[in-house]
């Protein structure tokens, strides 16, 4: 008499090893091991500085004015030709839209702290509804062109965890000609180093990670 053969002879049957609770539990804690370790370096990460040598000074206008101050203290240092600073419209009605873009806002804040007004242009981007950091940077790509410029070195200065993509997507509106560093404000609204224990922290990792992974599938 044939044996009865489970799944009409389409499947078969195998052992397989399964852990004991000593080796769940081994699992367990080496699970927990690595998320403590990549909670604690994803600031690290996407908070990266990776300056390149001379050239151009790029500030992101909507940057907060401690962060313009840094900003300033890096143009001092005398390792910068001019500072450019990029960014979209301002929503209407909102505070100082006489200045109608965040490039137009950062550049007038940098010179009220002291910047010279010949060390400083606002290059304004078009407003859009997606991409906002890829479309500032395809119009300083622009105003780059247009005004016959020879620097090929950028070093762009961003906030926290928003760094890592604006390098990223500065480099893909840029293209090889140009040579993309990026300098990391820390963000002081939470302690970088405990960035989950405040809720400012959480909003603001959980969005840059997101947007890092969107940013990396997109382009």
């Amino acid at each position: 008499m044939n044996e009865h053969k489970p799944g009409r002879g389409l499947l078969q049957r195998r052992e397989c090893l399964l852990p004991t609770w000593r080796g769940w539990l081994v699992l367990f804690f080496v699970a927990a091991t690595l998320v403590v370790f990549s909670i604690r370096g994803a600031y690290s990460f996407l908070a990266v500085n990776d300056p390149v040598d001379n050239g151009a000074l790029v500030v992101e206008g909507w940057l907060p004015d401690y962060a313009l101050q840094e900003a300033i203290m890096e143009f001092g240092r005398g390792h910068h030709s001019r500072v450019l600073v990029t960014g979209g419209p301002l929503e209407s009605g909102a505070p100082l839209s006489e200045y109608r873009t965040f490039a137009e806002l950062g550049a007038a804040t940098l010179l009220r702290l002291g910047l010279n007004t010949n060390d400083v242009q606002a290059v304004p981007a078009p407003r859009v509804r997606l991409d906002r950091t890829y479309a500032s940077a395809l119009a300083l790509k622009n105003w780059l062109g247009s005004h016959g410029t020879v620097e090929t070195n950028l070093n762009v200065i961003s906030l926290g965890p928003h760094s890592r993509r604006s390098r990223l997507l500065f480099e893909k509106a840029l293209g090889k000609d140009y040579k993309v560093g990026i300098i990391a404000i820390e963000n002081q609204e939470y302690d970088a180093r405990q960035w989950w224990a405040s809720s400012a922290g959480m909003r603001s990792m959980l969005d840059e990670i997101i947007a890092y992974v969107y940013a990396r599938l997109s382009f």
